[in-house]
């Protein structure tokens, strides 16, 4: 009996039968870390700013719902679910820039085009200026940031 649980390899039959345990992988590199240049990290300490507004926009929205008789309290709390995710978004790339991870410059001139559509019909379509204004003048900081020489370089090196 016990020659039928084994075979000459030394496997068990549950071995053969379900696979073994994994083998231990090799360690992974250690992973080049580069400083960031300055105008990254000013970009990436924008792009955290944003970020941080708009948690405190889900929390007014939020507040808003809570205390007030909105018309679908359905999809004022699905605005509040999309701008946090936005919000997430928005920081994920922020510590991504900081780390001059090359996925994080996309993702934040893709959302800096549509945060900056959204301060432009805020600031003027709404004659909203002092809530679109602001929203604007981050968005050029970014981009402006994003287009330097040394931001360029720093992404192209990777």
């Amino acid at each position: 009996m016990a020659a039928r649980s084994q075979d000459p390899g030394g496997r068990r039959w549950t071995e053969r039968l379900l696979g073994g345990s994994a083998r231990e992988t090799a360690p992974r590199p250690p992973r080049p870390t580069t400083e960031a240049p300055r105008a990254v990290r000013l970009a990436a300490l924008l792009v955290g700013l944003e970020a941080l507004a708009a948690v405190v926009v889900a929390g007014v929205v939020l507040w808003l719902t809570v205390t007030g008789d909105p018309d679908s309290v359905g999809r004022a709390l699905a605005e509040v679910v999309y701008v946090l995710l936005g919000a997430a978004a928005l920081a994920a790339c922020a510590v991504g820039m900081r780390r001059v991870a090359a996925w994080a410059r996309g993702p934040v001139v893709v959302l800096q085009l549509l945060l900056g559509a959204f301060g432009y019909v805020t600031a003027f379509e709404a004659e909203r200026p002092l809530l679109g204004v602001p929203v604007l003048a981050c968005v050029a900081g970014v981009c402006w940031f994003l287009a330097t020489p040394e931001a360029r370089l720093a992404y192209s090196d990777r």
